[in-house]
């Protein structure tokens, strides 16, 4: 009853802000929403979970969105120029002393002391390039701003990912040894009953020491690599640094997501980069023919509508208009700039043929790149295999030494070399998962399969 009056409160308080200070009403829902940890933290999160966090947290990609936003505002703004141009002007001025000339010999002042002046006028372009570029390229820089967001979404889900499962490689890590730690422990009771019996002597007790204390500072050393690893998943994401970060995994289907067509080819046009490079060519392009656009004249129509008022007394000023308006054709062609006009064409087609080189450079090197992924995801993907069926025979081996130990059939020497081999094996067995899920994002990146 007490949480349920609490949160009836902060609603009612919420209201009251919102009518007194409507701009202020959503940073105070917010505030509340991060006191309670609601929106802004998550919970034993799923891989996919912290992918879909970072991508709406993650400053870079708030940074890419943003920029969107403003290509599309200096898409509007530029097509703006096409609509007619509307201008007013005011003027008001006092003569001190009238200006005077001589007209046949006779001086004669030319105007009055008091003139204001209203202006209205209007320009309509006709044929401007650098309109006629916006108009031409708009889809083009949308596109390209969307898919330089999508890049840099890419780049982090693969960051994340890979920093996910360095981090659950450690965790498990710090399991192993706990389980280890328990194991020690019943050992080290049962080398220091045989001593106590003397059945044993005390090299047993003190080997048995040893490689607990061994486990104990492995573990401890992995939980504070563990914190460096998770701040910086947190930094990846976006994550609040003061909250605290769990994550839940699936070890049954991180090994069934193992799997991958290694038959697949990659192909260049399923990249982003190439996508990319794409657009930039077909702006590139555009800019070829805005430079030789500048051999063209600049037309627009012009008008104008003045209201002129003209008296020597200032109270009487507005009694009298004098109004005149007119409308001209405006035709402007440079003839001769020194060449600007040749150099700067001749610089635009290089960019051109530069893209386009950029283009078969990221063409060859997609082959290689996948190659490169796919041979270290069959690489590891070997090692799993073996590191998987070396946890099985190193279990075996341990529980019958234990057993022949007990039976005062083996040494504690081999109990303590058989669990060693059983702790290293599963530990390189999660490092080798890990391993493998990490290189099959590195292959599925290489073959543009990666779309956020």
């Amino acid at each position: 009853m007490d949480f349920k009056l609490k949160a009836k409160r902060i609603r009612l308080l919420a209201i009251f802000v919102s009518m007194l200070f409507p701009g202020q009403a959503l940073v105070f829902a917010q505030s509340q929403s991060n006191a309670s940890g609601g929106q802004n933290t998550i919970n034993n999160a799923t891989l996919e979970e912290v992918i879909q966090y970072a991508l709406k947290n993650q400053p870079l990609i708030q940074q890419s969105l943003i920029d969107e936003k403003i290509t599309e505002n200096n898409i509007k703004s530029k097509l703006a120029d096409w609509y007619p141009q509307i201008n007013f002007a005011y003027n008001l001025q006092h003569a001190f002393i009238v200006q005077t000339s001589i007209i046949a010999g006779n001086p004669v002042k030319l105007g009055v002391a008091n003139t204001s002046a209203a202006q209205f006028t209007l320009n309509q372009a006709i044929f401007n390039r650098d309109v006629l570029l916006a108009k031409r390229t708009k889809t083009d820089v949308r596109t390209q701003a969307s898919q330089t967001t999508t890049a840099n979404k890419i780049d982090l889900a693969v960051n994340v990912s890979k920093a996910f499962y360095d981090v659950l490689a450690t965790t498990q890590q710090i399991q192993v040894s706990t389980e280890d730690i328990q194991r020690l422990e019943r050992s080290l009771k049962d080398a220091e009953n045989q001593y106590k019996s003397g059945i044993a002597d005390k090299i047993d007790y003190k080997r048995a020491t040893i490689s607990l204390n061994n486990t104990r500072a492995a573990k401890t050393s992995n939980e504070e690599i563990l914190k460096g690893k998770v701040e910086y998943l947190k930094a990846l994401m976006g994550y609040p640094t003061e909250q605290s970060l769990k994550i839940s995994y699936d070890s049954l289907q991180m090994e069934r997501d193992i799997l991958l067509d290694t038959v697949q080819n990659p192909q260049a046009t399923a990249r982003i980069e190439y996508q990319l490079l794409n657009t930039q060519k077909r702006l590139m392009e555009a800019n070829l023919q805005y430079n030789k656009w500048s051999f063209l004249p600049t037309v627009s129509l012009n008008g104008a509508y003045n209201l002129n008022y003209l008296n020597n007394n200032l109270t009487d000023l507005y009694s009298n208009n004098f109004p005149n308006s007119f409308a001209n054709l405006t035709l402007s062609l440079p003839l001769f700039q020194g060449g600007k006009r040749k150099y700067n064409i001749n610089t635009a087609e290089w960019q051109v043929k530069r893209t386009d080189l950029d283009i078969k450079n990221l063409q060859m090197s997609v082959n290689s790149e996948y190659a490169t992924a796919l041979g270290y995801y069959k690489g590891s993907l070997t090692n799993l295999l073996a590191q998987k069926e070396n946890v099985d025979l190193a279990r075996e081996v341990y529980d019958v030494i234990q057993l022949q130990y007990k039976s005062g059939i083996k040494t504690y020497l081999e109990v303590i070399t058989s669990e060693t081999d059983l702790r290293l094996a599963r530990i390189n067995y999660y490092n080798a998962l890990y391993q493998v899920l990490a290189n099959k994002i590195d292959v599925q990146r290489a073959l543009g399969q990666l779309n956020y």
